[in-house]
Parts: C-alpha cells; sequence; structure tokens
C-alpha cells in the first residue's frame, strides 16, 4: 500500500496537516498523479547530488508527460489543461534548480511519514483521547467568542445606519421648522411649541442612541480584547511550543489553517470598528451637542481599536517553517556555513488588501551586540536573496514569504580566539525578519525571529550541534536566551528520554519501548533511576562514557546512524532488539533453544555498529554457552546487509567444518521466516558472466563471515 494511499485514509485533522505540505510551487494533483513514482525514487540522495536531481527533475516531466497522454486517450480536456500548467510551473521555478524541487519533495514524504507515524500511534494506543476532547472544547469555545466578535460588529453596523437615519430626520425637521419660523407661515404658536416639543423627543432618542452605539461599540472591544489575548497568550503561544516540539522530532505540529481563520476573523472586525467610527465622526460632524458621547468617547474608542489592531498583526507575523538545510529535513535550525537554506513566514491576518504589501527583510543575529554576547561570538554576513514580498500565490493562499536560497558566510575579518567559554556547536544565533504595514495613514512595524540556531562550518559537527538544538528546545521556550549553553539546565530523565525516542521515531516507524529506554538510562544514569533524575549537559554530550572514549549522545548519533543508512527495514519491523544489557540477554535466551539468538547495538562503536548473540546447548554436563560475534559496522555492512550476513554466517566447529549456529530470531521465529524478504537475489543464471583478459570465466564469489571459538 502506497503512503499516499494510507494518508488519504486519516482522519480530517491529519488531513489538513497534509494539506499544509503542498502549494502551487509543487502542488498535491502532482502528489497524486505520481504517488507511486515519486516514493519510489530517493530524493534524500538527489537533495545533495545535482547530476541525480537533474535526472529526476525530467524523468518527473516525463512522467507529467505520460499522464497527459492518458487524458488525452480519455478526452478529460481540464485535467489536460491542469498537467499542462502544473509541467510549465515546474520548469519556470526548478528547471534552473532541480535541486531545490529533489529538497522540496525530500522533505514533504519525510513530512508525510511523521504525519502517519502520530496517526497509528494515536489509534494504536489512543494516546491523548482526554487531549482532543479538550482541544474541540476549546476549539469550540474559541469558535463561539469569534463569532460572537463578528456578530456584535454586524449589529453595530446596522445600529449605526439606523442612528444616521435617526440623526437625517431630526436634521430635516430642525431645518424646517427653523425655515417656516423665519418666513412666519402662518404658523399658529400652538403648532410651533407642538413641532418643538416633538424636535426634543427626537433629540433625547438621538442622545439615547448616541450613548447606546458607544456603549455597543465599548462593549464590543472588551469581548474582543479577551479573545485576542486568548488567541496570543494561549492558543499562539501553544502552537508554538508544538512548533519546538515538531523541529526536535516530536509529533507533527497543528496547520496554522484555524489560527489564521481566528486572527482573520477579529482583523475583520477590527477594521470594521474603526470605519465605523470614522462614520459616527461624520455624523458628529453634521450635528454635535455639548454633552454629545460620540464626541466624549471618540478618542478612546479609536486609540484603543487601533492598539487591538496594532497588536493583532505584530503577534500574527510568525515563523511558520524553521530554518533548514533541505539536504538535512531531519536537523532544522542547524546551519553549514555556504550551504543553501529555507525559511518560511507568515502573517496569519489574511486580509486581501496586503497581498503583495509587505516587503519582508532578513537580518541575522539582530539582537546580538558587543555587550550581550560573550567573547569569541563568531559574526556572520546573510548571502542570497534576503528580501521577500509576502502574497498569496505561492502558498495555498495563505499569505507567506518562503526564502529558498539564503546561506551563511562568516566575517573573517572578525577573529575568534579560543578564550570564550562556549565551543562553536554551543554558540546560538538568531534570524530576525521584519516588515513594515503602512494602511491609510497607519503605519506599524513587524518583527518576529526563529528559534535559536546553531551555525557549522563542517558536517563533522552536525552531531554536536544537534545536540544543542535537542536541550534548548527541550528546555526553554524564550527565543532570545542566546547566552543558554553559558549555564545550560538539567533535563529530567522523562523529558530526555521522550526525546531520544523521538530520534527514532522521526527517522524510522519505530521508537524506544520502555526496555530499551531502560538501557539507555542505565547507561546516563546507573542503575535504577527516577523518572526525575537530572542529566546535565556535560553528561550527555560531552563526558565520555563509563570506559568508553565517546560521550553519550554521540553513541547514540552513530546508531541512529547506522539505522537509517544500512538497518531500516529491520528496525523497522522489530527484529532487532537493539538495547540490550548483557545480563538481560542472557536472562532472554537461557531458556530458548539452541541457536536462538538476537540483535543488539555494540556498546564499544563510537561510529554506531551491531552484533548478534546466539546460545548454544547445552552439552551434556555443562551449562549453556552465550557467543556474541565481532559487531559490524558502516564498513563492513556497506559491502554485505545483516540478513545476508545471517543466513551464510558460519562458524568453525569441531573438525573444522564450518556450519551455522543461526537458528531462530528471538523468542522463536526461524531465521529465514524473519529475514528471508531481505536476503540478495541471486543473479540470474541466464547473465553473461565475467571474463578475466585471457577468455576465461571467474569463479563466483560470495562474502561470507566465520568465526572460530
Amino acid at each position: 500500500m502506497s503512503q499516499w494511499y494510507k494518508l488519504q485514509q486519516l482522519d480530517s485533522k491529519f488531513l489538513e496537516q497534509v494539506h499544509q505540505l503542498y502549494d502551487d510551487s509543487f502542488p498535491m494533483e502532482i502528489r497524486q498523479y505520481l504517488a507511486m513514482w515519486l516514493e519510489s525514487q530517493d530524493w534524500e540522495h538527489a537533495a545533495s547530488d545535482y547530476s541525480l536531481a537533474t535526472l529526476l527533475f525530467q524523468n518527473l516531466l516525463s512522467q507529467l508527460d505520460d499522464q497527459y497522454s492518458r487524458f488525452t486517450q480519455e478526452n478529460n480536456f481540464l485535467l489536460q489543461h491542469n498537467i499542462r500548467k502544473s509541467k510549465r510551473n515546474l520548469q519556470n521555478t526548478f528547471e534552473e534548480d532541480p535541486v531545490f524541487m529533489a529538497m522540496m519533495i525530500s522533505r514533504c514524504l519525510s513530512d508525510e511519514r511523521k504525519i502517519l507515524a502520530a496517526a497509528e500511534l494515536a489509534d494504536k494506543m489512543q494516546v491523548g483521547s482526554t487531549q482532543n476532547t479538550v482541544m474541540v472544547v476549546r476549539q469550540k469555545e474559541l469558535d463561539g467568542k469569534v463569532k460572537s466578535v463578528k456578530d456584535s460588529v454586524t449589529e453595530i453596523e446596522q445600529f449605526i445606519k439606523n442612528l444616521e437615519d435617526a440623526q437625517d430626520e431630526y436634521d430635516f425637521k430642525y431645518k424646517t421648522l427653523q425655515v417656516r419660523e423665519y418666513e412666519a407661515s402662518g404658523m399658529t404658536q400652538d403648532d410651533t411649541v407642538k413641532e418643538k416639543m416633538q424636535l426634543h423627543t427626537m433629540y433625547l432618542q438621538l442622545d439615547i442612541m448616541r450613548q447606546e452605539v458607544v456603549h455597543k461599540i465599548t462593549a464590543l472591544l472588551t469581548i474582543t480584547e479577551h479573545t485576542q489575548n486568548a488567541l496570543i497568550n494561549e492558543d499562539l503561544v501553544e502552537w508554538k511550543h508544538r512548533q519546538q516540539i515538531a523541529c526536535i522530532g516530536g509529533p507533527p505540529n497543528a496547520c496554522l489553517d484555524q489560527l489564521q481563520s481566528w486572527f482573520t476573523t477579529v482583523a475583520e472586525s477590527l477594521q470594521q470598528v474603526r470605519q465605523q467610527l470614522k462614520k459616527l465622526e461624520e455624523l458628529e460632524q453634521k450635528y454635535t451637542y455639548d454633552t454629545d458621547p460620540i464626541t466624549q468617547h471618540k478618542k478612546v474608542l479609536h486609540d484603543r481599536t487601533l492598539g487591538l489592531f496594532k497588536q493583532l498583526i505584530q503577534c500574527s507575523f510568525v515563523v511558520e517553517r524553521q530554518p533548514c538545510m533541505p539536504t538535512h529535513p531531519q536537523r532544522p535550525l542547524v546551519l553549514k556555513t555556504g550551504v543553501l537554506f529555507t525559511v518560511k513566514l507568515r502573517l496569519l491576518v489574511k486580509l486581501q488588501e496586503l497581498n503583495y504589501k509587505l516587503k519582508v527583510q532578513v537580518v541575522f543575529d539582530k539582537d546580538v551586540n558587543e555587550k550581550n554576547t560573550v567573547k569569541g561570538f563568531r559574526k556572520f554576513n546573510i548571502l542570497g536573496t534576503n528580501t521577500k514580498v509576502m502574497n498569496m500565490e505561492e502558498s495555498n493562499g495563505s499569505l507567506s514569504a518562503e526564502f529558498r536560497h539564503l546561506q551563511l558566510k562568516e566575517q573573517k575579518n572578525v577573529s575568534r580566539t579560543n578564550e570564550g567559554p562556549l565551543i562553536v556547536t554551543e554558540e546560538l544565533h538568531s534570524l530576525c525578519f521584519e516588515t513594515t504595514l503602512e494602511q491609510g495613514g497607519l503605519i506599524i512595524d513587524l518583527e518576529t525571529a526563529s528559534l535559536p540556531i546553531v551555525v557549522i562550518s563542517n558536517v563533522s559537527q552536525l552531531p554536536s550541534g544537534w545536540a544543542s538544538i535537542l536541550w534548548y528546545n527541550m528546555l526553554s521556550n524564550e527565543p532570545k536566551n542566546l547566552s543558554f549553553f553559558l549555564n545550560p539546565p538539567c533535563a529530567r530523565w522523562c523529558q530526555l528520554s521522550e526525546v531520544l525516542s523521538w530520534q527514532f521515531s522521526s527517522m524510522t516507524k519505530r521508537g524506544l519501548n520502555a526496555d530499551q529506554l531502560n538501557v539507555l538510562s542505565e547507561k546516563l544514569l546507573g542503575a535504577n533511576p527516577g523518572p526525575d533524575e537530572g542529566i546535565s549537559w556535560v553528561r550527555f554530550c560531552k563526558e565520555n562514557m563509563n570506559n568508553k572514549n565517546f560521550p553519550f549522545w554521540l553513541w547514540i548519533e552513530g546508531i541512529l546512524e547506522l539505522i537509517k543508512k544500512h538497518l531500516l527495514c529491520l528496525w523497522n519491523d522489530g527484529s532487532i532488539m537493539g538495547f540490550i544489557s548483557k545480563e538481560r540477554e542472557q536472562a532472554l535466551l537461557k531458556d530458548k533453544e539452541s541457536g536462538t539468538f538476537l540483535l543488539r547495538f555494540s556498546e564499544s562503536s563510537r561510529e554506531g555498529a551491531i552484533t548478534f548473540t546466539w546460545v548454544e546447548g547445552p552439552l551434556e554436563g555443562k551449562q549453556k554457552d552465550y557467543h556474541s560475534v565481532e559487531p559490524y559496522t558502516k564498513k563492513e555492512l556497506s559491502a554485505i546487509t545483516v540478513p545476508d550476513i545471517i543466513r551464510s554466517y558460519k562458524v568453525m566447529a569441531a573438525e573444522n567444518i564450518p556450519e551455522n549456529p543461526l537458528k531462530f530470531l528471538y523468542p522463536d521465529i526461524p531465521k529465514d521466516h524473519a529475514f528471508g524478504k531481505y536476503y540478495s537475489r541471486p543473479k540470474d543464471s541466464s547473465e553473461p558472466m565475467d571474463v578475466d583478459r585471457s577468455g576465461k570465466h571467474y569463479i563466483k564469489t560470495e562474502l561470507i563471515s566465520v568465526s572460530e571459538v
């Protein structure tokens, strides 16, 4: 079953997240038409290989031509038009930069897998059912508040029309009476008194209506303020927290469409209130009096409305997608000098009149200066197009600006010393984004900033840089705290264990279970640690593990890399037990049949290695023996896969007769059943055999692991 088909079976809350992944630059209809083909290509490799990216780009265009031919045969004119338009847009967008297309598709497919993983977890464990209920109640509550604001504005609009009609009628009768008195056209004194009394009654009614409209607008602004505060201080803050969690491998962040809808409705309502206040000023200019409520309250109402609108606009300017090198989509916020990165901005107040009106500029380390930085702090220049106009055409109709071709270059004229307290991967930097809204004499400066980023100059620094990103986003929500690592707080094991599991589940289909996490906790904290026991930054990332010459995190990172490149299928289907102590290993195998084995990660390899242990015996009068093979690193696994190693593994037994001691994958799965689908297929006998220079056929060879016990 294709990944795309699985996505279409999800609940609407997950489908909403899928919709956010695609826009006009790479439309969802292409994802739909070419689902199987797209999923079968190595886009991640193409994102760092120009030749492969170019080839895949041309193949993609060919696939679209084939799809166009099918629509032609079906006489489907509309779909023919759409596919031609999509192809033309792709050529205009990516023909000069096919690598960026590969980066974008790789990121989309990765995000899809994260959404599927979150949906599967929700289905299997029904996690967060209470939380989801609370969220639904919360959403209904805010829907009600926003609707109340909108309805109140509509009600006031009608009331002002009634007020205008009443004032026009009063003005007409007042002027008519004046003219008739002036002309003395035979009006009796009784008639004059009667009309003046009617006018006075109308005046009193007009005064009451003016007081009432001021009261209604004041009440509306109070409701709006409460609703707006909830949106900004609760819902937006919660979204930003979820974004932090998603950045470090946690569940995918919910899309911004709902927040945008609420923000936009409130903004439109405040815009209408501003127009209504202008209308009241016009009525005041036509007619006023000493105790006129409009005269007395118009400035306060205007200032309050403007203040709310300004606050809403400023808070609606957010970083929708944090800075990320598309070559490393699962490692956002770590940027390498000289490598392109992307970042996406969004204005949650989606007003049509703002389309193409906001020009955003990127500024690096805006708040950093000599007074608030540590000694030796590096400085960088931004290269590439660092300004962009926000528009609704490039991103599913949201008011956005996506920077796709930015890169950083260190200022070489600023010498870095080795006297500073922070190493380069502990330095936190930030990207600031600035723009100005100018509308009808109103000027509002807008500014937002990315989460702190780490800048590296060599890819070997990526694991340490990512560790800094994990630690910061796990423990802090202060984007301007760039000196965080001068005194980094400790993490509780209950926090760190979840983040460690995310590192596996975000890259694969399987996180870490309780047994695996218990083994890791013992590595960091010793036996029987409590959930609130603290782990220091130094212990996690800098200090060597017991009797090893490398720290805990680099060991985990090496294993993640090994899984990603050589063990992904075995890890996903649960064949690898992974993290297990030797004592636990023997306890599991001691009651099993001879030849039962399990796969675990080596504890002695910094770069990541895997080994297997099997039980043998018992021989008569002897206890069972346990044997572990020398660990296999990426060097060996690049030549032969683990399933093929297990299939052909031999031990030199008695009389030097080689035999395979591996029979059952723990607990009792026949090895061919567990790994048969991963065995490499023998070459077709019809293939021509290789020959040497003399024309003789070579004898076929096969790599086999052999041990002596």
